[in-house]
């Protein structure tokens, strides 16, 4: 690396986005969809690398591609906040508390699982990660809900998840292809009438 490239990395930020992902890889009980309250506490509204429409559309593209979706998304967060730098030292906050705790369970878990109290922490903890997953929906629906036809493709494509024993990725393309279909023509009145309302102000 030459030292105008080592110069022109920003240290600070990637030692933020490090620190980040690394209390969030620490503080989250419940997997990867259990994190994602915490990632768009901590990218959205602390932090604000990326808008909640951005966060949305990490969260789409980071389950359709292999792997798990924190991993995948502190991946795309960090790339999109400092590069591959930001990437490599987000998912490395990302994995490293997760691979310490794991290691240490894999150790102790045995000795330790037939105690009441351990069992009892367990029980307490499904139902608030199952809470902490429906408020990061509802925070993630009110900016990608905006009018009845994003509505209705939701609607439509839970239905399809619930009844239906379909991949993921499938229900995703299918979204995709509805979005094409019947989102592209207002997207791009709404350009049109955006650009109309700058030339009228100009005039």
């Amino acid at each position: 690396m030459s030292r105008k490239a080592h110069s022109d990395i920003n240290w600070r930020l990637l030692w933020d986005l490090f620190l980040t992902f690394l209390r969030i890889g620490a503080f989250t009980i419940g997997g990867g969809y259990a994190m994602l309250p915490l990632i768009q506490k901590e990218t959205v509204e602390k932090k604000q690398w990326v808008g909640e429409e951005e966060f949305a559309e990490i969260i789409g593209l980071s389950q359709t591609a292999p792997g798990a979706i924190a991993i995948n998304s502190s991946i795309y967060l960090g790339f999109r906040v400092a590069g591959v730098p930001g990437a490599i030292f987000a998912v490395t906050g990302m994995v490293v508390p997760s691979l310490v705790i794991i290691l240490t369970i894999a150790i102790f878990f045995e000795r330790f699982s037939t105690i009441s109290a351990v069992k009892a922490i367990f029980n307490g903890v499904r139902p608030a990660v199952m809470g902490l997953i429906l408020a990061a929906l509802f925070k993630i629906g009110k900016s990608v809900l905006k009018n009845l036809t994003s509505f209705i493709i939701f609607v439509v494509m839970l239905l399809i998840g619930a009844i239906f024993d379909l991949h993921p990725v499938l229900i995703i393309l299918m979204a995709a292809l509805a979005g094409i279909i019947f989102l592209n023509d207002k997207s791009k009145n709404r350009n049109k009438n955006g650009d109309e309302e700058k030339e009228a102000e100009k005039a």
